[in-house]
C-alpha cells in the first residue's frame, strides 16, 4: 500500500513540483506554472542553470565540507567577486552564513559586539519597525513585526518587547496625514525620533529594516526623504543602521541593492535570497571596517554556524553573481520592473478592491481592500489573499501571498529576470482574472 507523504509539517494544501526551468515549475501531474513569486522572492539568474549546478558539483567533489573561517576556492571567488563587483568600498568586512535569519541575528550580534567592544555596554536594545519581517529565530521575530509569525511565541516575547522597541514602518498609502501627503516622510522622521527619544537612543545599539518592505507589507516605497532622515538620526544618536536586504538585496529592485535608490549608506548590510539565486541556502553580513576593527581590538570573534559559508554554496553564488554581471540582469530587473510596474497600473488604476500598485524593479505588490475609498480591508476570514493565489495557480501562475495578520490582502510578485516582456503580459492578465475571482464572493 503507498503511504501518503508526510509534508510538511503542519497540514495544508502542498504542491509537488518535480522540475524547475527557466521561469517556470512543473508539477508531477503535468501542469506548468509560471514562477511569478521567484519562489520566495528569491530565483533572479532563472532555474536549472548548468553551469551554476557544475560549479556546485565541482565543489562538492574538491571541498566537501571545511570549517567556515578556513578558505576555499568557492569561498575565495565569492569574497573577490563581491568586494570587485558588487559590496561599496565601506564594507570591507565580510561574515557568511547558510540563510537570511542567520545572517540578520549575526549582523544584530555584532552591532551588540561593536558597542560593547567600545566600553558602552548601555546599549542593548534594536530598534525595529511595526510592519517588518527579519527571520524565524527568537530574536529576529523579536525584532521584526510580523505578528503572523509570533504566534505561539507572544508569551516567550514578553520581555523581548522593551529589549526590541518599534518604530512606525513608512507607509504612504496609510499615512496618519493621509494617503501620498506630501509630508509624509518628515512624518515618519519624527515618530521614529520619538521611540529614540523614549526608549533612551542611548541605550539603542542599532535600528534594523528594509530599505523597501518586503512581503510582510508588500513591496512598500517610502516617501521622499525617510532614509536621509533616519540615516541622520542614526548618526546624532550614534546609533548603527543595519539594512536588512535579504529580499531586496542583489538585483531585486533594479539596482544591486535597494538601499541605493537613496543617497544613504548602512553601517551594516545583510543579504540572503538572490545571493545564491536559489541554488544553495546562504546569507552575508557586510559590516564597515572600524566595526571589525573594533571587535578584532577588543578580542571578540563573529561565531560561524557550523554550514555557515559552506563551500558549494559560496561556489554557487559566486557563479550566480558572476551570471548577473555578464548578462547585465540588473538592469534588466529595472527595465523590465518599469514594464511591470506601468502594466500592473493599466490593470488595476480604477479596479474597485485594488488599493494601489507598488515596488521597485522586480520587487511588486498589490494591496487588497474592501472599499478603495476608505481602505477598509476586507474581513479575515474571506482569506482574500490565499484565494486569489489558489485562483492564479488554477490559471499556471504562482504569485506570492503577503502581510502580517494585521496587514493582510497582499499579493506580491518577484519573478526571475530573465522572464520576458510575453511572460509579464501573461502574469499581469492571470493576475487580473484571479484577483477578479477571489474577490467575488
Amino acid at each position: 500500500m503507498t503511504r501518503d507523504v508526510n509534508w510538511p509539517f503542519s497540514p495544508g494544501r502542498s504542491i509537488n513540483i518535480v522540475n524547475t526551468e527557466g521561469v517556470y515549475l512543473y508539477t508531477d501531474d503535468g501542469q506548468r506554472l509560471l514562477d511569478a513569486a521567484g519562489g520566495a522572492i528569491v530565483v533572479n539568474v532563472g532555474h536549472g542553470l548548468a553551469r551554476v549546478a557544475d560549479r556546485v558539483a565541482e565543489a562538492t567533489l574538491q571541498t566537501t565540507y571545511v570549517v567556515p573561517p578556513w578558505l576555499t576556492p568557492g569561498r575565495e571567488r565569492l569574497a573577490n567577486t563581491l568586494t570587485d563587483d558588487w559590496l561599496p568600498q565601506r564594507l570591507s568586512r565580510i561574515h557568511m552564513t547558510s540563510g537570511g535569519s542567520e545572517a540578520v541575528e549575526s549582523a544584530i550580534k555584532i552591532a551588540l559586539q561593536y558597542h560593547a567592544a567600545r566600553g558602552d555596554h548601555a546599549r542593548t536594545r534594536i530598534l525595529g519597525r511595526e510592519i517588518s519581517y527579519h527571520g524565524t529565530t527568537l530574536v529576529t521575530m523579536a525584532a521584526g513585526g510580523h505578528e503572523g509569525r509570533k504566534k505561539g511565541f507572544t508569551h516567550a516575547l514578553k520581555q523581548s518587547f522593551d529589549t526590541y522597541p518599534k518604530a512606525p514602518t513608512p507607509y504612504p498609502l496609510r499615512c496618519p496625514l493621509g494617503s501620498h501627503h506630501p509630508d509624509a516622510g518628515a512624518h515618519y522622521i519624527d515618530a521614529t525620533r520619538a521611540v529614540f527619544e523614549a526608549v533612551g537612543a542611548q541605550t539603542i545599539a542599532a535600528f534594523v529594516a528594509e530599505p523597501i518592505t518586503g512581503s510582510s507589507g508588500g513591496a512598500i516605497v517610502p516617501p521622499d526623504g525617510y532614509w536621509e532622515g533616519i540615516r541622520a538620526l542614526c548618526d546624532e544618536f550614534g546609533v548603527l543602521l543595519i539594512m536588512d536586504e535579504v529580499m531586496t538585496g542583489f538585483g531585486r529592485t533594479g539596482l544591486p541593492f535597494g538601499y541605493q535608490h537613496w543617497d544613504i549608506e548602512p553601517d551594516i548590510l545583510v543579504s540572503g535570497k538572490g545571493l545564491a539565486g536559489g541554488y544553495a541556502p546562504l546569507g552575508g553580513v557586510f559590516t564597515r571596517e572600524d566595526i571589525g576593527q573594533a571587535l578584532d581590538d577588543g578580542g571578540m570573534n563573529v561565531m560561524f554556524h557550523t554550514f555557515g559559508a559552506h563551500p558549494a554554496a559560496c561556489a554557487a553564488a559566486a557563479e550566480v553573481l558572476t551570471i548577473m554581471s555578464e548578462d547585465g540582469l540588473v538592469e534588466r530587473a529595472r527595465t523590465l520592473g518599469e514594464k511591470l510596474e506601468r502594466r500592473l497600473n493599466d490593470a488595476f488604476s480604477n479596479h474597485p478592491y485594488v488599493a494601489e500598485v507598488r515596488g521597485r524593479g522586480l520587487l511588486q505588490a498589490i494591496e487588497l481592500v474592501e472599499d478603495r475609498d476608505t481602505l477598509e480591508p476586507f474581513a479575515a476570514e474571506r482569506n482574500i489573499t490565499n484565494r486569489v493565489v489558489g485562483a492564479g495557480l488554477k490559471r499556471g501562475v504562482f504569485f506570492y501571498g503577503g502581510g502580517t495578520g494585521v496587514v493582510r490582502d497582499i499579493v506580491c510578485m518577484g519573478p526571475p529576470f530573465i522572464i520576458t516582456e510575453a511572460e509579464i503580459d501573461f502574469m499581469v492578465d492571470t493576475l487580473s482574472a484571479a484577483v477578479d475571482q477571489g474577490t467575488g464572493g
